[in-house]
């Protein structure tokens, strides 16, 4: 959409229109890209369910174990992803501000605002 909205640019070196690649489209427009937005929303969800009573249907299965590991190379489970992004915006003792829903969400906000999580593109 952004590419169509900012259109064609003149490339004076090589004396030709080209459109946009998508490093130059997120500099010039500065909005999350998808990978961080769907990071933050987990690590939000993650703190929702954590506050949920223990009884709860969605976090009783957040922590389903379902079954048998095929061989080789173990997958990524949603856990491990929830955990690593838990370290880079909270450090060590992120676990503990999962609780307490205000801090929660203020340390997400920051995260958000300081585009801690932000994966550049090669």
């Amino acid at each position: 959409m952004y590419r169509r909205i900012l259109g064609p640019v003149y490339d004076s070196e090589k004396e030709n229109w080209r459109i946009l690649i998508n490093k130059e489209i997120y500099a010039s427009v500065k909005k999350h890209t998808i990978i961080e937005t769907i990071r933050l929303n987990r690590l939000h969800w993650f703190g929702h369910v954590q506050r949920m009573e223990e009884n709860r249907i969605p976090k009783r299965v957040s922590y389903m174990n379902l079954g048998t590991r095929l061989r080789g190379r173990p997958r990524n489970r949603g856990q491990d992803e929830v955990r690593g992004d838990g370290r880079i915006i909270g450090g060590e003792g992120w676990q503990e501000k999962v609780h307490n829903g205000e801090e929660w969400k203020k340390l997400l906000r920051t995260a958000r605002n300081r585009r801690i999580l932000h994966m550049p593109m090669e």
